[in-house]
């Protein structure tokens, strides 16, 4: 008898803090397959408040602020379903590294921030669900989105030229130049330059501008605050270019592109390199993958072709077609044990066989040069900025139509 009335009384208690929770916490909305609970739009609500209070912000009527905040937890339940369907998961390691970067971003240690956080009265734990959660969602956006974006090449022609574009991303030049009085005096100097004499002597000597003094140097200018006839002229160039004769209202003038400043000015060095590469196979284990390469680099040594050579031994199928050309290629675009071979090899020497994790090779660089890539960058944020348009574009179309397709359901909680 005792023993059932105990069980009577656990059960009683049982129901009693089942019922004391589903009070605390109820589902408040259903949303397709999933819900969102009052504790959700409880704290939003309260964080949006402070969040308003310590920006000093005017929050719309509660009402209406209560329904912003139920379509925001709709629209995040949405993703989140979709994240699942997609398989999208983020790891404790992918997790703790991200807080590793939140922490240096605050100054402190991963063990400092997690110190400070609790100490300000907020749990720790709760924050890793709500970051994780928001990298779902954020993997769930990029999978959703990105992929229906597409930027044309006339796009980014047309937004580099609009006034915007050239203010934010365009570099400021410095501009040499040569004024003489007739076309045959410009003609003359132009000759004397492609046979090699220098462009600031020749200002000495030849200028009429009263720039002469000093070197014939312009003042640094963005392409859109020079003379229109000057900026065609020198637009897209590279450093050291000199331009024909240009004739305006004073003379004739030649221009020198002396230098480029700016955010995005970039010189690259790059390496023109060729190579042949064997991989090991179920036919040919990796000594006798080594022997052949040694083999066919000593051939070459001897007097063949590279190119040849690499056209029939080769098994680089993007190169071994091509001479085994790898073209222009610059710092970090190899593996670590490539990179370190081209970056200490002589021009035209031939080096010893070296293994990656491809196989094993053996290169040549035939050249050696530093690279402006300057209009590269700009083109580069000239796509970030369009698609960063385009992007938010279709997403807020993409969210509008998940929840306009979507099933939900307000419960009352009155």
């Amino acid at each position: 008898m005792k023993k059932l009335l105990l069980i009577q009384i656990t059960i009683l208690m049982s129901a009693f803090s089942f019922a004391k929770i589903e009070v605390l916490d109820r589902v408040a909305i259903i949303v397709d397959e999933g819900v969102v609970m009052e504790s959700q739009i409880k704290d939003l609500l309260q964080t949006t408040k402070l969040r308003s209070i310590e920006q000093g912000m005017q929050l719309p009527p509660t009402e209406a602020l209560l329904e912003e905040i139920q379509e925001q937890l709709i629209i995040q339940e949405l993703q989140l379903q979709r994240g699942q369907e997609f398989g999208i998961r983020i790891s404790d390691g992918e997790l703790n590294q991200t807080f590793i970067q939140i922490a240096a971003n605050n100054g402190v240690n991963l063990e400092q921030f997690i110190k400070d956080y609790e100490a300000s009265g907020q749990s720790y734990e709760k924050l890793r669900e709500e970051i994780r959660r928001d990298m779902i969602i954020q993997r769930v956006q990029r999978g959703i989105v990105s992929g229906s974006i597409n930027i044309t090449a006339q796009e980014i022609e047309g937004f580099l030229a609009t006034e915007e574009a050239i203010a934010q991303l365009t570099p400021e030049l410095l501009v040499r130049q040569i004024q003489v009085s007739s076309l045959e005096a410009a003609e003359t100097v132009l000759l004397r330059l492609e046979e090699g004499e220098d462009f600031e002597a020749l200002v000495e000597e030849k200028s009429i501008n009263q720039n002469k003094s000093q070197g014939g140097l312009m003042p640094w200018r963005k392409i859109n605050e020079m003379p229109s006839v000057f900026a065609d002229a020198i637009r897209n160039q590279s450093l050291g270019f000199v331009s024909e004769p240009i004739k305006t209202g004073s003379g004739f003038h030649l221009l020198k592109l002396e230098e480029k400043r700016g955010p995005l000015v970039k010189f690259e060095e790059q390496w023109e390199t060729r190579h042949v590469l064997l991989i090991p196979s179920a036919i040919r284990d990796v000594d006798a993958t080594k022997a052949e390469a040694e083999v066919l680099r000593e051939r070459i040594l001897a007097g063949e072709d590279f190119a040849l050579i690499a056209e029939e031994f080769s098994e680089d199928p993007g190169s071994g077609s091509n001479g085994g050309n790898l073209e222009w290629l610059p710092k970090g675009a190899t593996v670590a044990e490539f990179e370190n071979v081209m970056l200490n090899s002589e021009v035209n020497e031939v080096s010893e066989v070296f293994e990656s994790q491809y196989g094993f090779h053996f290169l040549e660089v035939t050249g050696k040069r530093v690279e402006d890539v300057t209009d590269y960058q700009i083109e580069e944020r000239a796509y970030s900025v369009l698609f960063s348009r385009k992007y938010d574009e279709e997403l807020e179309n993409t969210l509008r139509s998940m929840r306009a397709e979507a099933f939900v359901e307000f419960k009352d909680l009155d």
